[in-house]
């Protein structure tokens, strides 16, 4: 519902596959060698420099809920290490970065299993279990059973150019041109209909920088 909210109905897709930890290293240290959450935008968005969304639900697989987050007895290197449990850190480390945003974090024990017909697409800098090794492995990276994954659903500002683009892209079809999709049924009306409520959603995502930007290229075409 949250994701949902102020009829923001399309969410974009980030993954990290796999999610870059050191064998040994804590949830913590894995996120402070990053200065953003290492994912990637998998929806076809243009991505933007600016991290910022409305909402989103992370999930954490593959990273052990029990593993010590501090050190008894030793100052916090920082905030994230201060955290008690895993879904603490995540969610800390969210809200650091995307203020003002609904989070969710889950975090959960199990990996991504990457056995055969799993192609074999890892370093051989990963061990077993996906993590990563300050080291060369001799053996080939097919040995690579389970893999640590971040991912993401995100209602976020880079859908407002996808779906604008979509609409434009839609425009210029024209309804000539789609005769024979209109003789199956759809009618006219209804197309129009939807393209002005396609044109709606896109600016639902819209934000003040963007609404620059989308001027400057309605006075370009």
């Amino acid at each position: 519902q949250e994701l949902s909210a102020l009829s923001h109905q399309v969410v974009a897709a980030w993954a990290a596959v796999p999610f870059p930890a050191v064998r040994g290293h804590s949830l913590p240290d894995a996120l402070c060698a990053h200065q953003d959450l290492p994912w990637k935008l998998l929806s076809s968005c243009r991505e933007q420099k600016v991290s910022r969304c409305f909402a989103q639900s992370v999930v954490l697989r593959g990273i052990c809920k029990e593993s010590p987050i501090s050190h008894p007895g030793e100052q916090p290197p920082s905030p994230l290490h201060a955290c008690d449990t895993a879904e603490q850190v995540l969610q800390y480390h969210l809200h650091t970065l995307f203020p003002g945003a609904f989070s969710t974090a889950h975090v959960l024990e199990q990996p991504c299993v990457t056995l055969p017909p799993y192609p074999p697409i890892f370093s051989p800098l990963l061990t077993r279990q996906g993590f990563l090794t300050d080291h060369l492995s001799s053996r080939p990276a097919a040995a690579v059973e389970s893999i640590p994954v971040l991912t993401s659903l995100q209602s976020s500002p880079v859908l407002h150019t996808l779906l604008r683009e979509l609409c434009r892209d839609l425009q210029k079809l024209g309804t000539r041109r789609c005769a024979a999709f209109f003789a199956a049924g759809v009618e006219e009306e209804n197309f129009h209909e939807a393209l002005e409520e396609l044109r709606a959603l896109s600016q639902c995502y819209e934000m003040g920088f963007e609404a620059d930007n989308s001027e400057d290229e309605t006075d370009s075409d």
